[in-house]
């Protein structure tokens, strides 16, 4: 089990207290979805929202890079 869990409503990681999702986050996710990269990118999707209503001072532009942006 990862230690890499966000902390709301910061959105920092539980391990590393970078943004969340973190690196190390970002590699245990593409691993746990290899082959459902769009399973990924819903599950993204879904904490994308609740952090926007949390990071209402964060540019929506920076929100969808720090949380989808980098699923490509």
């Amino acid at each position: 089990m990862t230690t890499h869990l966000p902390l709301t409503p910061a959105w920092t990681c539980g391990g590393c207290s970078a943004d969340w999702p973190c690196h190390e986050r970002r590699q245990e996710l593409r691993a746990e979805f290899d082959r459902a990269p769009v399973s990924l990118a819903f599950y993204l999707a879904a904490h994308l929202v609740d952090a926007a209503q949390d990071l209402t001072h964060v540019p929506a532009g920076d929100l969808y890079q720090r949380f989808l942006g980098w699923t490509r």
